[in-house]
């Protein structure tokens, strides 16, 4: 098995933010859509540089689910965050989740205003 694998905008502060906090809280490994093989890029959907993914395994997760499966390989408030959204069941989470991330991720310019490496 190998580490699972966060692919994100590496031209975005605070998605590059993000990823950086998530594997200082967990153990992944980290490619930018700048950085990524052809191996890489052939598991990703056509429009992979519309949000995040993880690759785990035979698994590609995106956008919203990506997110929440991230954050719920950490070891911070965000992972406890995950574990308590996952006591919802799936229909409800889907509807969070992605509206969600994509309000964080049409407003990731102010956001990393604030948040950013």
């Amino acid at each position: 098995m190998t580490r699972p694998l966060i692919v994100y905008d590496d031209d975005c502060g605070f998605c590059t933010w993000a990823a950086e906090y998530a594997d200082e809280h967990g153990e992944f490994d980290l490619v930018g859509f700048s950085a990524l093989d052809a191996d890489q890029r052939a598991r990703l959907p056509s429009e992979y540089d519309r949000c995040v993914h993880l690759l785990v395994d035979d698994r590609v997760y995106s956008c919203g689910e990506a997110t929440e499966e991230i954050l719920a390989r950490t070891d911070s408030v965000g992972g406890d965050a995950a574990d308590l959204f996952r006591l919802l069941p799936s229909s409800a989470r889907e509807r969070v989740r992605e509206p969600l991330y994509r309000w964080v991720a049409d407003h990731r310019s102010w956001f990393g205003r604030v948040l950013r490496r």
